[in-house]
């Protein structure tokens, strides 16, 4: 998958992904051969962290 650089555009492609596909953050970053760390990082530019039990950015 291609990623968007754009972090708004890429937590949406991230939340979408969690709901549909897959189970967990660590399970998409090795799907898409991306660190969590960088996730993570971007998506905290725009206040967004990951929350384990919804499985979502927020």
């Amino acid at each position: 998958m291609n990623l968007p650089s754009d972090p708004v555009m890429l937590m949406s492609v991230v939340n979408v992904a969690l709901r549909d596909r897959f189970p967990s953050l660590e399970r998409f970053c090795k799907a898409n051969n991306i660190s969590e760390d960088e996730i993570r990082t971007r998506l905290a530019a725009i206040n967004y962290e990951y929350d384990e039990e919804l499985n979502q950015f927020k």
